[in-house]
């Protein structure tokens, strides 16, 4: 929240989309991609965009690869989407989109020699990485949450998790893949003290209408309560029980049907929802997306050391917010800038603490951070599908609070010394 709001009442909504959304599609398809060939190249050089929409998959950008298991894997693109768009559940050819009768068209090529350059040599330092792109890039965490992200991106993300789970374990075997869910969270100070609307758009087959061979039908009322009762009810009371009441709004499909829905539905493309990926509006955010791009793209790479910076100093207990920025020049391996807020949440200076991160991470050019936080591995679909923030597992690497017990011991010896 932003310090002028710090002691009045006010109501913050984050949203999240489900894998079957057009952009996530993509976002996906742009990261099994980019794991088919870290799998066999761990110095691929990958990025991926992808456009979905009815029937057509094009996928286009610049790879670079080195021995012949990864070109093998670059050649089977089209089997690695294809597989990708049967796990996400589109397997249906009435759908208008399915993986088996969807077209799938291939405009990928090599990396500029331009940026290649730039990125295999720091200029007189030839042993060093440099950055693959100028560009600011955030890392956010608070202690709102037990996984440090702020309450209404945490719960937006556990409705969507739920909802799929349903739907894959064929519980309401009406569900479909396309989501959409949005949670407001009313605030008095920095204390979460009601959720005033909670919004969820499902795609969804006939049989959840009122009359499902009238064209006209909207979804019913028994549909919509059991969303509530088996999905929203559920993650509200395992995440914060204290905030479920009889006063929350729901609005469930509130258009009133959701039948076409997914990439027939409405295009989908790579980097569309980078708020979704990242903070739910929360925390500030660069602009860069992440999907499809290997971690010699700081866009990607220096956004998940900064999530990881910033919630070990959380998890340290040295602020109870925390935001980082970095920022780069392409070719150049050092960051540019280090920027640190706490808004007012710690005991320590802002520039105390950018002293204390520098000592204690190190060094923070693009291959320091691929190197720390094992970046080089077949890690990126899943993160393409709830966040890339506020999930354990997976290689997530940067989402360990290991490093909370040396920043401690490095602020009480800055304060020794002081």
């Amino acid at each position: 929240m932003s310090s002028s709001s710090a002691n009045g009442s006010f109501c913050f909504s984050s949203e999240c989309v489900s894998m079957g959304h057009p952009d996530k599609v993509a976002d996906q398809l742009s990261d099994a991609v980019l794991d088919s060939l870290l799998k066999h190249d761990p110095d691929a050089r990958v990025a991926v965009e992808s456009l979905v929409t009815t029937g057509l998959v094009v996928l286009a950008g610049e790879v670079t690869v080195h021995n012949e298991a990864a070109m093998r894997a670059l050649g089977e693109a089209e089997e690695t989407a294809r597989e990708t768009i049967r796990q996400i559940g589109y397997d249906d050819a009435t759908s208008g989109f399915d993986y088996r009768s969807c077209a799938v068209v291939r405009t990928l090529h090599a990396q500029s020699a331009d940026i290649s350059r730039g990125v295999t040599s720091a200029h007189d330092k030839e042993e060093e990485q440099g950055a693959g792109d100028q560009g600011l890039m955030f890392g956010y965490a608070c202690d709102e949450t037990s996984s440090l992200m702020p309450l209404p991106i945490h719960l937006s993300r556990q409705i969507i998790a739920k909802l799929t789970d349903l739907r894959e374990q064929g519980v309401i075997d009406w569900l479909r893949p396309d989501a959409k869910s949005q949670v407001s969270v009313e605030y008095r100070g920095d204390k979460a003290v009601g959720l005033p609307t909670i919004v969820l758009s499902t795609q969804h087959t006939e049989a959840a209408l009122d009359k499902p061979s009238d064209p006209q039908s909207l979804m019913s009322e028994a549909a919509r309560r059991k969303l509530i009762a088996e999905v929203i009810r559920p993650v509200v009371m395992s995440e914060c029980p204290a905030l479920w009441s009889d006063r929350i709004r729901f609005h469930i499909n509130p258009t009133g049907r959701f039948i076409i829905g997914g990439p027939h539905g409405d295009s989908g493309l790579t980097g569309r929802k980078i708020i979704v990926d990242t903070y739910g509006g929360w925390g500030r955010h660069g602009g860069g997306a992440f999907s499809g791009k290997d971690p010699s793209k700081v866009d990607r790479s220096a956004a998940y050391m900064a999530r990881h910076i910033a919630k070990n100093v959380v998890a340290a207990g040295l602020a109870r917010r925390c935001e980082v920025q970095f920022a780069y020049a392409i070719g150049v391996a050092e960051p540019v800038s280090l920027w640190v807020d706490t808004f007012g949440t710690s005991d320590l200076s802002n520039e105390r603490l950018v002293e204390i991160i520098r000592d204690v991470f190190r060094p923070l050019t693009p291959k320091g951070i691929i190197s720390y936080l094992k970046l080089k591995r077949p890690i990126y679909l899943s993160t393409a599908r709830y966040g890339h923030f506020g999930r354990q597992g997976d290689g997530r690497t940067w989402e360990e609070t290991n490093r909370a017990a040396d920043l401690k011991s490095a602020a009480k010896s800055m304060a020794v010394r002081a």
